[in-house]
């Protein structure tokens, strides 16, 4: 009998165990804040994917795109501010495939938006 109820209890920890590698459909982005002050919207790409109320040196949640790239448009907004990474065209990229990647957003002194790629 003892046997037994280990054997369930087992069955339901390795069952119960869930790992983010486990769902690779997709590209999922999340934003670092590598700035000293809290962005409170970040919009990569399309209008409708915001990351919000991001700490200093604190991580949104991922965010699955459909395309994306290891450069993107970039609007983080801190309290009234608002700061842009624009880039020119994607001609000649590549898209990133399925998998999770990281953009470490920092703010310069000069409020450029610098992006850190991250391939988690």
């Amino acid at each position: 009998m003892k046997k037994f109820g280990l054997l369930i209890a087992f069955l339901i920890l390795l069952t119960g165990c869930t790992d983010r590698d486990d769902d690779l459909s997709g590209v999922k982005i999340r934003v670092k804040n590598e700035s000293s002050f809290n962005f409170d919207k970040v919009q990569v790409g399309e209008a409708a994917m915001l990351h919000t109320n991001i700490a200093p040196g604190n991580f949104s949640r991922y965010l699955e795109y459909k395309t994306a790239y290891n450069y993107a448009y970039i609007n983080i907004t801190v309290g009234d501010e608002n700061y842009i990474l624009q880039p020119i065209d994607f001609v000649g990229e590549t898209p990133l495939p399925e998998g999770f990647y990281t953009y470490g957003l920092k703010i310069s002194e000069e409020g450029e938006v610098i992006l850190n790629f991250m391939v988690d």
